[in-house]
């Protein structure tokens, strides 16, 4: 459990960090275009950047289950948005790939954190 839960806080910083630090290359991963103000690259350094650093750290440093069942709960919101974006704004591989990631990690920081006690 130890080291799934690291793995994830790797990888929600890892992720985290990118859109923080490179803003420009994040919007270009994500097919975004920079408008006439900075507001754009502000976005992606705080909701794709710096919270999922901070979401990461946080449950790193609580250290507590239900802290880091958190990153799924969070990873878990974004795939109900891209889901929605898939039904509503149309379908394309770039999204099915994000979705697939971001229900994966969803699941495995529920599952590793509030699944059921199999007793093993």
């Amino acid at each position: 459990m130890d080291i799934i839960n690291i793995l994830l806080v790797l990888l929600s910083v890892g992720f985290g960090l990118i859109g923080w630090l490179a803003p420009k290359y994040t919007m270009d991963t994500l097919d975004l275009k920079p408008g006439p103000t900075s507001m754009g690259s502000s976005e992606i350094r705080a909701a794709s950047g710096a919270l999922f650093v901070g979401l990461g750290v946080g449950a790193f440093l609580l250290g507590d289950p239900v802290a880091y069942a958190m990153i799924g709960f969070a990873w878990g919101g974004a795939a109900i948005g891209r889901a929605t974006s898939l039904v509503l704004d149309g379908q394309t591989r770039s999204k099915w790939i994000f979705f697939a990631v971001e229900i994966v990690v969803a699941v495995a920081a529920l599952w590793t954190n509030l699944g059921v006690d199999t007793g093993v």
